[in-house]
């Protein structure tokens, strides 16, 4: 059912298979999101596509040689006939174009039926470092079968990411990250030092690529691809970190936008202040949220308890330095209950933090998520994909005194949570760097309708930068709200499905004001 005013209606109890399916596709691409935007190496790297197969295709995009992309059987499903992967060289710097290149993976899995075949169909889902080609290769589960059967889906792994050269650190260096949220100003050096040391050993472990990491230069591979491919528009579905990629998109080459999707959109516009209060505010939502289901719910582990004043408590024992992981007799920090409070706000997993939250209350093991960054200590070298955020996020913190304001403003605004523990992460390992494709309004002249479609409770892209981001497209941009939790929406009802595919499809677009009511959690 679509609305066109706020909805706290749910669907019926019954869940058809196909939503199961999607959910289920949605929840491990949640998980390796949660991980790899907090550092940890891509799981799923596969092998690199090498050259051969199928005849390539050839494009320009040096000025003055051609790049290609070498077509063969996809190493992870060898027997698939029609999905083809492949690589496309393109320049580490696109202000250099006969420079240096590097290898940018492909997959791309061909309309169903060829003579209803719109066109390609773009897949990115962010991270930074998730991996576009595994969504391109698992597209039968994750898309309608109306949309498989009229375009050709192509997923790339962005540059410096999984099997497009990527970014690779020193694995006793990462295992050394200080504190990310210091307690005085010896610690606040300590760390911005640290990510000086760490941003020197990533680029001379990884080359030249290691400076050309930020959306904008994704973009440009994106209209690479479109070329290679021999398309004259595109449609991209794009959602979390990747909407970066399709803002930039639409704003270096409007006229080549059939339609975007940008599904749990960020706000590229806002500053430091924004930043933090806006994400301490969206997950302090969420923890009520949370706080309601178990009210209601009878299965909830704290059913019948003052669910907030116990979870303050837990925050006053991890200050006083008694509240311990009981599997590994470490003290938690605030900001460490706050992590593994909030990697249960990405699919709304709220049993799973009832159930956590009893047991942090009792002292027994608990399920517990790290913010710190997991390393494989049988390598030299970890795949890092983070540098990519710090070239695309300006976020200037002067000293510790400043950082401190940042954080009393969150507190103020989440005074349980205390603040977006994603949003405290990313600046924290940012600190120090000059981004090179900072924050500005967007300025995208398009002539197609834009679909921004974001849920109310999203806890890495607030709703009200959702709102910002369809201010600034004017009349060419229209949300879509859905009416729940959790981050990326398309998968998540057959009313945000069929809104998405519609507009994918015949680029029709939902009424202001337009909702989807939340699926049953």
């Amino acid at each position: 059912m679509l609305t066109t005013k706020r909805t706290t209606t749910r669907h019926p109890r019954g869940v058809d298979r196909r939503r199961r399916r999607l959910l289920g596709s949605l929840s491990v691409v949640v998980a390796a999101l949660v991980t790899l935007s907090l550092n940890a190496p891509p799981s799923l790297a596969g092998t690199t596509p090498t050259s051969g197969g199928a005849r390539p295709v050839t494009v320009d995009v040096t000025g003055g040689g051609n790049a290609r992309i070498d077509w063969q059987a996809c190493p992870e499903q060898p027997d698939d006939p029609g999905t083809r992967c492949g690589t496309l060289r393109l320049p580490v710097d696109w202000a250099r174009p006969g420079g240096e290149t590097f290898p940018l993976a492909l997959a791309r899995r061909p309309a169903t039926d060829p003579a209803a075949r719109i066109g390609v169909l773009v897949f990115n889902p962010g991270g930074p470092g998730l991996s576009g080609v595994d969504v391109a290769l698992t597209a039968a589960s994750q898309l309608g079968p109306d949309v498989l059967r009229r375009f050709d889906i192509v997923g790339f792994d962005p540059r410096g990411t999984v099997r497009s050269a990527p970014v690779r650190c020193s694995s006793a260096l990462l295992g050394q990250q200080p504190s990310l949220t210091p307690a005085n100003a010896a610690e606040f050096e300590r760390l911005r030092t640290y990510n000086r040391q760490l941003r020197d050993d990533c680029r001379a472990n990884s080359g030249p690529l290691f400076d050309h990491l930020d959306s904008v230069s994704v973009a440009r591979d994106t209209d690479a691809v479109r070329a290679a491919l021999g398309e004259r528009q595109l449609s991209l579905y794009q959602w979390s970190y990747g909407t970066l990629i399709g803002q930039s998109y639409a704003e270096l080459f409007p006229d080549r936008v059939r339609a975007l999707v940008m599904d749990s959109v960020m706000d590229h516009s806002q500053g430091v202040r924004e930043y933090f209060r806006g994400g301490a505010a969206s997950n302090e939502a969420l923890f009520h949220e949370f706080v309601t289901w178990c009210e209601r719910n009878p299965g909830c582990a704290l059913h019948g308890r003052d669910v907030p004043a116990l979870y303050d408590r837990l925050m006053r024992r991890a200050d006083a330095g008694t509240l311990v992981d009981a599997a590994t007799g470490t003290p938690l920090s605030w900001f460490e209950l706050g992590f593994a409070t909030f990697v249960n706000f990405f699919d709304a997993t709220w049993a799973d933090l009832a159930t956590m939250l009893l047991a942090l209350e009792r002292g027994e093991p608990a399920s517990l998520a790290s913010p710190m960054v997991p390393v494989d200590g049988d390598e030299d070298l970890t795949e890092y994909a983070l540098p990519a955020f710090c070239q695309d996020w300006s976020l200037p913190i002067d000293g510790f005194a400043d950082w401190n304001r940042y954080l009393d403003l969150s507190r103020a605004t989440a005074p349980h949570l205390r603040a977006s523990p994603l949003a405290v992460r990313f600046a924290a390992v940012c600190l120090g760097w000059t981004a090179t494709n900072p924050q500005h309004r967007l300025q995208v002249r398009t002539s197609a309708p834009l679909l921004v479609l974001n849920g109310r409770y999203d806890p890495a892209t607030p709703y009200d930068g959702a709102q910002r981001v369809v201010r600034q497209l004017g009349s060419r941009g229209h949300l879509l709200t859905y009416e729940g939790s959790g981050h990326a929406s398309y998968p998540r009802t057959e009313c945000t499905r069929r809104q998405v595919e519609r507009y994918l499809i015949t680029r029709t677009t939902p009424p202001v004001g337009a909702s989807c009511p939340a699926a049953p959690v």
